[in-house]
């Protein structure tokens, strides 16, 4: 059973290893899934119009088209170029909170329909223990600040 072949991270995304400051991968990489899906589209519509009398070929084929078309239109327009990585984040949200932060962290999420890429920082005072925490999601494509929360350290 140990033979068996299983799924596997790309080494992009793999940490097992790695050595040195990590660096997140743009989501501009699934403009590529979306070219694959718009290919295979036309394929559908290609097999489907040249072939009309075969006997697989029926209307399944142009719906096939259709869904593998919006899903590929779908997959490039959300493969957005982020300008922002999660050291200028950090920055971002030092200024947003107002208060001198000492340990802090980023973390990628994405909203919205077309999934903008955002960058979710939580920062905690630089005094020990921290007296202030703070909440600050920045648009990694222009940087701007989407929404902050800041708040006395409960603990």
């Amino acid at each position: 059973m140990s033979d068996e072949i299983r799924d596997e991270l790309p080494d992009d995304l793999n940490p097992a290893g790695f050595v040195g400051a990590y660096m997140f991968p743009d989501n501009s990489r699934r403009r590529w899934p979306g070219a694959i899906y718009l290919v295979f589209a036309a394929l559908c519509l290609f097999v489907r119009f040249a072939f009309p009398d075969a006997a697989v070929v029926n209307d399944g084929w142009t719906v096939a088209a259709v869904i593998l078309a919006v899903a590929g239109v779908f997959s490039i327009t959300s493969g957005w170029r982020m300008n922002v990585d999660e050291k200028d984040a950090l920055v971002k949200a030092q200024q947003a909170v107002g208060f001198a932060v000492g340990h802090a962290s980023a973390q990628q999420v994405w909203r919205g329909f077309r999934s903008r890429p955002t960058w979710r920082v939580l920062c905690y005072s630089a005094e020990e223990p921290p007296k202030d925490r703070g909440l600050v999601l920045v648009d990694a494509l222009d940087g701007s600040i989407v929404e902050q929360l800041v708040e006395p350290n409960p603990d």
